[in-house]
């Protein structure tokens, strides 16, 4: 780029004299030759400073004209030879202005991509706003020039802040190597075109020469060129200017390209410019050809932009970090409400954060200005990229109110973003209504640890719930109709309905002929079924005493728990669902819908097992949840980036965020960047699960497990009095208590032993409150340290937010260099029972377990169907080690009960029930929708979250 200062001449001026006749010919191909060797130096050296960097070019291209062809080809070849990443992205003639637009918008985003050219004229069949086409294209990564945001700067003179048409350029390139001063120079200029004409007078004019522009309309055009030192014509017209016009002595710039009739060529034409170039050179003391003249400059000039473009891009380019900002926040003492804190902040447009994290606009569904869902179309885009450091926070069992997981959580994501200016990402489940309207509230971390907007991620957020609980209503539906018709319709008028005449043809759905194939039935045509083959198509025979699918509801329901055992299961919130299980552990679309036609949903009178495929429903489901797949994008109180996707229910599934968000995350971070995902209830159950069940289906390995503490939990865990909600805390948690807390510390370091199980360095976080003494503060830390956690660190991310987890953050950043080796706690292989008694020893502490009669049969029923292989997931209370929440501390000695097991096929693990009551947990006396209203929205004051 050339400011009015960078303008001047790069060799000393030659002696000059306007009636001089020297007719030398400025060579285009030379001048462009010598510019394309500086630009190779400088792309080499970009290099040299940033390892795999290479400006990147973009031509676009709508049509398939042979001309546009060869000039694409000419800047394909440049870009080359200067080591240039040029593409060519070439829409067919039927692309709409709409499609233009689209590609263009999605170039202009794309980081890699230094510079975007639209190929004019654009050849469609359809009418194109050329205007609003160049303009569309970015100002910084308008390289041609064309946009009126560079027109206009060129216009008011900031040459150094905008690009110049190349063209122009290039003729400025020209004369500069004649030698001659612009300054102070008569000039004319012939063509008022935007890409030539009106562009090349701003430039002269800026270097200090009277500038004259001709065009059609100008009175004795002779007279005008006859005055001229510097001479540039661009009106495209063959030898319109002819030699006896021109000054002798002058500059005389032929920018244009005509084909005129020539006998002699084999073509029968031959390319003139719009200067009768024998006669011209006769008098010109310097003149271009053509062609060899102006052409291979506007390509230099466009290299030259591009190189231009990309340096400036560097000036703020920091490898593998985001170009983020972050939020001060004013922090208050003692620390407001959850609601007052969310309200007083001023989340970014979650626009502003998409691109600042690496997302293109293509990429984001908005729902507001405050979230998005992130489309899968970003997983192809970035799967090359490798991932970043991947942390698990867990926890100590809890006491009824939680001990702070996703608040230390976030705090911990917004230290490592904000404070130790490493890319961060934190994964969170989102809260289900069951705990939103129960008894614990809102739950999405709290203080100056939480994300926002907080109202609309307890309830709605974008509807995933939602989707869930209408895909398992639509299974009850399903099986409940073909029950229905079974018992009121013959074979032949099942089949009838099932497979509907339409325009007197009958016709099988896809579903069915997967089925008819399944069946061994070779057949396409309806009509040349046998009657026995209409019945193993249509008659499913399904036992309903034996369903084994349960209904959706949405939140909690106190009457559940008065119904018999057998009723009562018909019944589930959502989130407890295989479907949510499942959209959790899906690794796209593709694996989603085969998962979902797995799902075993019913038994036939034999006790068959029969699937969402064998009812048809499962194309269904898969369009129910199409958009709930998607990760919801949200932001920190400090603007740091969160997913929050699914929330399979830590009692009955694995309890973590999906796969896909913590996958995506992993890529959008890069590798010096870290993912803080976290896990359900204590490191017992959530962090056993993460391991044995989601990383084992992700194949994602994790570097650090954090496992959050609380000297009030431990004091629970050491002997101390129940603590309830809403009820003030008894005074051994208000005052210090070491013998109590140091018997407590035998839980923190079993469950230290729990995380280091999976081969994974543990980071223990104390997550502190006012009434914690130093002196307690420090033996819960020597007590992990002794335990073998890599380290220990207080945290105070609830009063003081990512600046409360500084220190965690800096414990995270060492132990994530340290080498891990992820090791399962099972062989998947091993007999059911096997791989029962080994969680339940290893993680529990159990002496044995017990199978119950149910437990037994369903173990010999699920390896028969060939099940075996498949892991499992533990349905036990959160509240303790054991099987009895009662029991605090570190139980021994006791033999873990089965009362029943069972399978969710798509899902792909076996459940096994400990504590039954656990399928269909009840509401508290109180419970929180009591405290909820339009102004409050919900929150979780009285918890420790």
């Amino acid at each position: 780029m050339y400011s009015a200062v960078t303008l001047t001449l790069r060799h000393a001026p030659r002696s000059w004299t306007p009636g001089r006749a020297i007719g030398t010919v400025i060579s285009g191909n030379k001048t462009s030759q010598q510019v394309r060797e500086r630009l190779k130096r400088d792309v080499e050296k970009m290099g040299a400073q940033f390892p795999r960097f290479r400006p990147g070019l973009v031509v676009l291209q709508v049509g398939d004209r042979e001309d546009s062809n060869l000039y694409i080809s000419m800047k394909l070849k440049a870009a080359a030879q200067i080591g240039i990443n040029a593409n060519h992205i070439r829409l067919p003639k039927t692309a709409t202005e709409a499609e233009v637009l689209r590609s263009i918008k999605a170039v202009n985003e794309d980081p890699a991509v230094h510079g975007l050219i639209v190929q004019l004229p654009l050849d469609s069949i359809h009418p194109i706003d050329t205007e609003k086409v160049t303009n569309a294209v970015a100002p910084g990564k308008d390289v041609d020039g064309l946009t009126s945001i560079n027109a206009g700067k060129l216009a008011r003179g900031d040459l150094g802040d905008c690009f110049i048409p190349c063209t122009p350029n290039g003729c400025m390139e020209l004369i500069r190597q004649t030698g001659t001063s612009v300054a102070g120079k008569r000039a004319v200029v012939i063509g008022r075109s935007k890409i030539v004409g009106a562009p090349m007078h701003d430039l002269l004019l800026w270097s200090h020469a009277t500038v004259t522009t001709c065009h059609s309309k100008t009175a004795d055009l002779p007279a005008e060129v006859g005055r001229a030192d510097i001479l540039v014509v661009g009106a495209g017209k063959a030898e319109m200017v002819k030699g006896e016009w021109v000054k002798k002595g002058a500059v005389v710039i032929d920018c244009g390209i005509n084909h005129i009739p020539d006998s002699s060529k084999a073509s029968g034409k031959r390319v003139v410019g719009d200067v009768h170039y024998l006669s011209a050179k006769e008098r010109a003391g310097f003149i271009t050809p053509v062609p060899g003249g102006v052409g291979p400059m506007t390509v230099a000039m466009l290299m030259e932009n591009t190189v231009e473009s990309a340096k400036r891009f560097l000036q703020s380019y920091k490898p593998g970090k985001w170009n983020i900002t972050y939020t001060n926040i004013k922090k208050e003492t003692p620390v407001p409400s959850d609601t007052v804190i969310s309200h007083s902040c001023s989340p970014k447009p979650i626009t502003q954060l998409a691109k600042e994290i690496g997302l293109l606009s293509t990429e984001v569904d908005l729902y507001g200005e405050s979230k998005a869902k992130v489309c899968l179309d970003v997983v192809k885009r970035l799967q090359k990229n490798p991932d970043g450091k991947y942390v698990i926070v867990t926890g100590i069992t809890p006491t009824l109110l939680g001990e702070g997981k996703r608040t230390t959580a976030l705090g911990l994501a917004q230290a490592l973003g904000a404070h130790h200016n490493v890319n961060a990402l934190a994964c969170m489940r989102q809260p289900s209504p069951g705990p939103d309207f129960g008894i614990r509230g809102g739950v999405i971390g709290g203080g100056y640890s939480q994300a926002i907007p907080m109202e609309e991620v307890n309830l709605h957020l974008s509807g995933d719930i939602q989707a869930v609980l209408a895909a398992s209503r639509l299974v009850a539906n399903a099986v409940d109709a073909r029950l229905f018709q079974e018992s009121v319709l013959t074979d032949r008028a099942l089949c009838d309905q099932l497979v509907p005449q339409d325009k007197d043809q009958r016709k099988f759905s896809p579903t069915q002929l997967r089925t008819l194939k399944r069946l061994g039935i070779d057949k396409t045509d309806p009509a040349t079924l046998t009657e026995q083959e209409i019945t193993r198509l249509v008659r499913l025979n399904i036992d309903p005493d034996a369903s084994v699918w349960e209904r959706g509801l949405d939140t909690n329901n106190q009457s559940q728990s008065l119904m018999e055992t057998r009723l009562a299961r018909m019944f589930n919130i959502a989130v407890a669902s295989e479907i949510m299980a499942i959209l959790a552990l899906s690794s796209g679309m593709d694996d989603m819908q085969q998962r979902l036609e797995k799902m075993v949903v019913a038994t036939n009178r034999s006790g068959e097992p029969i699937t969402t495929e064998d009812l048809g429903v499962s194309r269904a489901l898969a369009a129910l949840l199409r958009d709930a797949i998607k990760p919801n994008l949200i932001q920190t109180l400090e603007g740091t980036p969160v997913f929050v996707h699914t929330n399979p229910f830590a009692d009955i599934a694995h309890g973590n965020p999906s796969v896909l968000a913590d996958k995506i995350a992993l890529k959008l971070v890069g590798p010096e960047g870290f993912v803080v995902t976290e896990a359900g209830y204590g490191a017992d159950i959530g962090a056993e699960k993460f391991f044995d069940i989601k990383c084992r289906t992700s194949g994602l390995q994790p570097q650090v497990a954090v496992l959050v503490a609380t000297v009030c939990g431990l004091k629970l865990h050491g002997g101390g009095p129940t603590v309830l909600a809403g009820q003030p805390h008894p005074k051994e948690y208000k005052e210090e208590n070491l013998p109590l807390l140091e018997k407590g510390c035998s839980h923190l370091k079993r469950q230290v032993q729990n995380c280091q199980a999976f081969g994974i360095p543990v980071v223990v976080a104390v997550n502190t409150f006012e009434t914690d003494t130093e002196a307690e503060l420090d033996l819960v830390c020597h007590a992990a340290k002794s335990a073998g956690a890599f380290d220990a660190v207080p945290c105070s991310p609830r009063a003081e937010g990512g600046a409360g987890a500084v220190e965690l953050g800096e414990a995270v950043i060492r132990a994530a260099e340290e080498p891990t080796s992820l090791r399962f706690l099972y062989d998947a292989e091993l007999p059911i029972v096997d791989k029962i008694r080994v969680v339940a020893m290893e993680m529990y502490g159990a002496k044995d377990v017990e199978l119950l009669p149910e437990a037994k049969r369903k173990v010999e029923l699920f390896t028969n169907r060939g099940y075996g292989s498949l892991p499992i997931c533990m349905a036990k209370t959160p509240l303790s080690l054991s099987h009895d929440p009662e029991k605090k501390g570190v139980p021994a000695s006791f033999v873990l009960p089965i009362q029943d097991i069972g399978v969710n096929v798509g899902a792909g693990y076996l459940y096994v029930l400990v504590n039954v009551e656990l399928v269909f947990p009840r509401e508290p006396e109180w419970p929180c929708f009591h405290d909820v209203d339009l102004d409050s929205g919900t929150s979780h004051e009285d918890c420790l979250l």
